[in-house]
């Protein structure tokens, strides 16, 4: 698929998300046309998949199959390779097609209620996975989903009625997935969560990292790697970190995890969609810090852009006092501030061999008290920071203020120094948000990989120069952006305003002059 096909599908799938626009918030319909996508993507890989096995059988179009023991040899072999099942009447295009919604005409009406058929659908294809093992990965999946939300309309039959035309919209897009395209829709899924994000204000943009952060990120993980064993992010979102790493290296394994149920099942939803198996992710759901899901593994590669300076009960949950996430740095973050909680079980998580790249507050960089004591054991005692890359502000949905990148690894190259790079100058203005083009991109990797001094870019302070500022991590300590101003030649400054003097003097004679030909006194 060329750019321009994938620019037309992107503009296709926004337009039908705006079908729902004008009856709910931006959070609220992209529930709904993402599991919409979600459900058409998975109707057309079974189909695929099962005309594959009806090759040289007397019917090949899965959509015609009636005979039960066909249907059931189809689906036990569909569970093993897809981890969900779908029967040719629960296609995505047959309950469209049920619907009889005709969008090329502008008719409005279904001629059938589907709803409560779509409902049982939906409910299928997760109960399909039960006693599998990929029930994990499809558990309470669509249950986002209300179809008999009055924000859809408020009677059945104008719910209906717009479900059946989002449907039938949706149904005439071929998502060309036998073409082997599914990075092509999965494009257009990140671009439709980049759509809400940007749209819906801090809501729904909490779960979304720019694009271009997720790059920097991602790259910074992978540098000089080719495969990447284990990819995590504790604070997953819609999983859009984890999955930027598989266009910079070839991920074996994604882990992650995410407290938000609704960006749960959308994680989920966004791996799968990238044709990622089932048995290739492991997505959970729970507070990362009270209750970690993958505390005894280590991961090669850890990128993570946690809620700023969240609350979490620190103190207040006496097991945090022994928790060996905790326990060696002499003090727990505050309970206001959950920002180097979430960088201490990142360190936990490190495999001796991997790197994590942490977006974080530039208070981090400074604040004193615990922070300031965690801080200082991170890079005294444990040598893990690598890197601190400043960015510009108002780069994040729902915050303006400036972030930066910490970059951690336990067996560092550079232990005598760490690397500073001011890059919070350079940014292009895109309406009410700055951004960060391909080449501000290049330029901070490249930097970072050289490792050299850049004036008023990019620093490497010794470990000594960091401990003569108390271990504050402050960028404009390391890296002089100021420029001087031109020194002021008053020799010249002087001859021009005596010069300026003779001229008003000059002007004041001429107006003297012609108040006295109009016989009027001077003001001079």
């Amino acid at each position: 698929m060329s750019e321009e096909e994938k620019k037309k599908l992107e503009a296709q799938l926004w337009k039908i998300a705006n079908e729902l626009r004008g009856k709910m918030d931006a959070d609220e319909f992209r529930d709904y046309i993402l599991g919409f996508i979600f459900y058409k993507y998975l109707s057309e890989k079974q189909y695929l998949y099962a005309n594959e096995l009806l090759q040289g059988e007397a019917v090949t179009d899965y959509a015609q199959v009636t005979q039960l023991e066909d249907i059931a040899a189809i689906e036990q072999e569909s569970l093993e390779k897809l981890g969900y099942f779908l029967p040719p009447q629960e296609l995505f295009s047959a309950i469209t097609k049920k619907g009889n919604i005709k969008i090329e005409d502008g008719e409005e009406a279904a001629s059938n209620f589907i709803l409560d058929d779509l409902e049982r659908i939906l409910t299928n294809i997760e109960n399909s996975t039960m006693g599998t093992e990929s029930e994990d990965d499809f558990n309470a999946l669509f249950e986002d989903i209300d179809l008999a939300s009055t924000k859809l309309g408020r009677t059945p039959d104008a719910r209906n009625n717009l479900i059946a035309k989002v449907l039938a919209h949706l149904d005439a897009i071929d998502f060309e997935l036998g073409k082997g395209t599914a990075d092509v829709l999965g494009d257009a899924y990140e671009y439709l969560i980049a759509q809400f994000a940007s749209g819906a204000g801090k809501k729904a943009g909490e779960f979304y990292t720019p694009q271009q952060v997720s790059k920097i990120l991602a790259k910074l993980v992978t540098l000089d790697k080719q495969q990447i064993r284990s990819a995590y992010d504790p604070t997953c979102g819609s999983g859009s970190l984890l999955l930027r790493i598989s266009r910079e290296a070839d991920v074996a394994e994604y882990y992650g995890q995410e407290l938000n149920r609704t960006t749960y099942n959308l994680a989920r939803m966004n791996m799968i969609l990238h044709d990622v198996h089932f048995s290739r992710f492991d997505i959970r759901q729970e507070d990362t810090l009270e209750e970690p899901q993958h505390l005894d593994q280590r991961f090669e590669a850890i990128v993570a852009n946690p809620p700023f300076s969240a609350k979490w009960k620190g103190k207040d949950n006496p097991l945090n006092e022994t928790d060996d996430r905790f326990s060696q740095y002499g003090a727990l973050a505050p309970s206001s501030k959950a920002d180097f909680a979430f960088v201490q079980h990142m360190i936990h998580q490190l495999a001796e061999n991997g790197t994590a790249a942490i977006v974080m507050p530039h208070g981090a960089l400074f604040r004193g008290g615990a922070e300031g004591t965690i801080r200082q054991y991170i890079i005294r005692d444990l040598n893990y920071l690598d890197a601190v890359i400043g960015l510009p502000a108002n780069l994040f949905y729902g915050t303006g203020i400036p972030a930066c990148i910490l970059v951690l690894k336990k067996c560092r190259v550079h232990s005598e120094n760490i690397f500073f790079i001011d890059a919070s100058a350079e940014f292009e203005k895109i309406g009410n948000q700055n951004a960060l083009t391909d080449a501000h991109v290049a330029k901070i990797i490249s930097t970072y990989a050289a490792r050299q001094n850049v004036e008023k870019y990019a620093h490497a302070a010794n470990m000594a120069e960091i401990a003569e500022n108390d271990f504050n991590l402050n960028i404009p300590r390391y890296v002089d952006t100021f420029v001087e101003e031109a020194e002021i030649d008053l020799a010249a400054v002087t001859a021009e305003l005596k010069a300026l003097e003779t001229d008003m003097a000059k002007t004041d004679a001429t107006i003297r002059g012609f108040c006295g030909e109009l016989g009027i006194a001077s003001p001079f």
